[in-house]
């Protein structure tokens, strides 16, 4: 009987440990960051190979270079 209740508590304090490794490591994990830092105006292909268009006044419109003055 002793046996049991010991066996049943390592079993529970096993399976509590596992779910507590799997949230640390859900909840550690780094938050993804841009792999590309846009620090200069974009040329015209940039822009355009972005997903936008020049637009008016040499501005890109859309994509991922929205709102940036073309150089």
């Amino acid at each position: 009987m002793r046996i049991r209740r010991i066996l049943a508590a390592v079993i529970a304090t096993a399976a509590l440990a596992g779910l507590g490794l799997t949230g640390a490591a859900t909840a550690s994990a780094a938050p993804a960051t841009p792999t590309v830092a846009v620090t200069e105006n974009p040329t015209p292909g940039e822009c355009i190979d972005g997903g936008g268009k020049v637009g008016a006044n040499n501005i890109c419109e859309g994509g991922t270079r929205n709102g940036e003055l073309v150089d």
